[in-house]
């Protein structure tokens, strides 16, 4: 890099000899401003930035240091203190350093068209050293996010593959016997229709064999469904509000349906059940302490190329931290929840190339299940 000064090397050497002398009082008035954990910092360290900074400034002046060098510098300081330093204390010091050199430039007799080219190339170069200096602590924290992501991910896989085991084993222990309790209850109603409470068994039933459903769900790698069917989206939100029934009725919750009657789609009907339902059945759980009216609108329209179907609740907010984290496997804030509802949710819908997403506001939490247009079906 060409020195910024040819024709007036007399400032440049003024430059360097003001700021040698001076080194110690810049310093004692950097070292005032900034922002350090004395913990962090031993003092033979702190000496060594300060002759760094200097020495830095000087050959920025001379033209002797090269932008790859500035690079480099701060590349280095990124990569061996990384994991000891807040980069937005660091940043904040270095504008200190900055204020300090440049104020002090500003006081020293040199006209103003060779100042103002001092001035401007200083400032670039702390410029570059920031950029270069977050840029590789950034990639740095995110490669250490990504590996603890992926310790994380093939945890969670672990323990699916564990749950997998168990419920396999659960399954065969408890799902004979509950279909066979089903399977006389059915019986009960065609013989005796009018005998009170079978109704009430049969949602409960068909509760408990969707619970197992989930655990066996969340034990394969994969959420491929089974027979592609033409569903009406208004006929299966009415089927499922009659399954709810009991709980409607119990919690007190007055459910507004706005689907259009010949919205039809191709899909499988118990996944895409599965899905509502579930999110159904949360969305009257979280009315049940509420005070005020307890309201569930369902809604069903197209838009951009989308089938969207959504479930809002004027329930009580999820708070913003917790909004992913409700599709986590094992997350659950229910006392008796497995918080396994939603992951197989959001697998079942992303199956199908789409994804379920959540927004919450004091008024209103909504769950948005957003499918292809492909799986429409146009009307005749």
């Amino acid at each position: 890099m060409e020195p910024i000064l040819v024709k007036h090397n007399e400032y440049i050497e003024q430059v360097e000899r003001w700021m040698t002398k001076e080194e110690g009082r810049l310093y004692e008035e950097w070292l005032n401003s900034i922002k350090m954990n004395a913990a962090d910092e031993s003092i033979d360290e702190m000496d060594n930035a300060r002759h760094l900074m200097f020495s830095q400034m000087i050959d920025t002046i001379n033209g002797k240091l090269s932008e790859t060098a500035v690079r480099e510098m701060a590349k280095k300081v990124a990569t061996e203190r990384m994991n000891r330093i807040n980069i937005g204390d660091v940043l904040y010091n270095i504008n200190q350093g900055r204020r300090v050199i440049t104020n002090f430039i500003l006081t020293l007799d040199i006209p103003v068209d060779n100042l103002q080219l001092v001035i401007n190339d200083v400032n670039r170069q702390f410029d570059i050293f920031s950029h270069e200096l977050v840029s590789t602590y950034s990639h740095l924290a995110n490669k250490v996010i990504d590996e603890k992501n992926t310790f994380i991910n093939e945890n969670h896989k672990d323990k699916l593959a564990l749950l997998g085991q168990i419920s396999s084993s659960f399954v065969h222990e408890f799902r004979n016997p509950l279909t066979a309790v089903m399977g006389f209850n059915k019986i009960l109603k065609k013989e005796y229709p009018d005998m009170k409470y079978l109704d009430i068994m049969d949602y409960e039933l068909n509760q408990l064999n969707f619970r197992i459903t989930q655990f066996l769900h969340t034990s394969k790698a994969e959420f491929n469904e089974d027979l592609i069917v033409d569903i009406s989206i208004r006929q299966l939100i009415e089927e499922i509000k009659q399954l709810s029934y009991a709980s409607i009725v119990d919690t007190n919750v007055k459910v507004n349906i706005d689907v259009a009657d010949d919205l039809m789609i191709k899909a499988s009907r118990n996944g895409l059940k599965q899905v509502i339902l579930n999110v159904f059945v949360n969305s009257i759980d979280a009315l049940k302490n509420v005070a005020y009216e307890r309201i569930i609108n369902v809604k069903a329209f197209i838009r951009n190329h989308q089938i969207i179907i959504s479930l809002s609740n004027n329930g009580p907010m999820i708070e913003k931290e917790n909004i992913e984290s409700i599709f986590e496997p094992f997350y659950t804030t229910k006392e008796l929840g497995t918080g396994i509802g939603l992951y197989v949710c959001r697998k079942i819908i992303e199956s199908y190339d789409g994804y379920l997403v959540c927004t919450s506001l004091p008024e209103w939490t909504t769950f948005y299940i957003h499918l292809p247009d492909s799986i429409i079906i146009a009307p005749n």
